[in-house]
């Protein structure tokens, strides 16, 4: 059970949510205390699970049709876990957003609460917004760009002019990253009979959609408090990484799962540039 409740949880990605939490916090308040250490597990494991584990659960039928799942990818979760996934993910979460609620602010209240929508109504049935078109984007860059901002809130940072537009940048390279991931499921979501970015405009233009708001990202990033500006070239190896599939039929959609896993090794190193930025944007005076 445990081993696959970790599997689901995507450890891959921990650090895509808890990190943004963690810098934003800590670079907005300039201390390490309960709420920067109580709420950088809580993005790293709790919240991975209920999003990817409430996913596998839900998207179990399509699961069994894509080849790239039961690995570092995604789990192929058994029906049996379904119940105690779903359990796990909740009682897991409880504690940290109760504490969480209790050091927070009603704004706080907010950002938090439309964070933790996301991640339901993405897979949820009833809800399924991984099955609306570019609201599925929309949903899932939530779901990364979403810590930041709680983060940010809940240390009661100034939103500046600077600052919007390195939101809006990695808000935008969400729903890159989430329109291409997407392509390489074409088919499997085809035969399953669901919905996504990709299914309804096909995959040579999602990879389109993703490279112009990638390079989108990058040009907003211009406009950021330096040295943030140069966070704009790291978007060049993920129009690179999507470059090869312009014209990607959907009948080879499966071939983007190469990029994609270029995908997941280029997040590790992007974080680490973006880590010495910050660094070095704490360290000016």
């Amino acid at each position: 059970m445990l081993r696959a409740l970790f599997i689901s949880s995507r450890p891959l990605s921990w650090v895509n949510t808890a990190f943004p939490f963690a810098a934003a916090y800590f670079l907005a308040t300039g201390r390490i205390d309960v709420t920067l250490i109580v709420g950088t597990i809580f993005f790293l494991i709790p919240y991975n699970l209920a999003m990817y584990g409430i996913n596998d659960v839900f998207d179990y039928e399509s699961d069994l049709r894509n080849p790239r799942k039961g690995g570092v990818e995604g789990a192929l979760l058994d029906p049996r876990m379904h119940r105690p996934t779903i359990i796990a993910a909740v009682v897991s979460s409880v504690p940290f957003v109760v504490y969480l609620v209790i050091v927070g602010s009603p704004l706080s209240w907010l950002v938090l609460a439309i964070s933790l929508f996301a991640v339901v109504a993405y897979s949820a049935k009833g809800l399924r917004f991984k099955e609306r078109p570019f609201l599925d984007s929309v949903t899932s860059s939530t779901h990364f760009v979403s810590p930041a901002v709680y983060a940010l809130v809940l240390a009661g940072a100034v939103f500046t002019p600077q600052l919007w537009a390195v939101l809006v940048a990695y808000f935008l390279w969400g729903m890159a990253s989430h329109a291409f991931g997407a392509v390489q499921d074409i088919l499997a979501d085809r035969e399953a009979g669901i919905s996504s970015i990709a299914t309804v405009i096909g995959g040579r233009a999602t990879v389109r959609f993703a490279i112009v708001a990638y390079a989108l990202g990058g040009v907003l990033l211009l406009f950021s408090e330096w040295p943030g500006p140069l966070a704009g070239v790291l978007v060049v190896p993920y129009i690179l990484m999507c470059a090869p599939f312009w014209n990607v039929t959907d009948a080879a959609a499966e071939t983007a799962n190469r990029g994609w896993r270029r995908f997941l090794l280029l997040n590790f190193v992007t974080g680490f540039l973006v880590t010495m930025l910050l660094i070095w944007w704490a360290l000016l005076p």
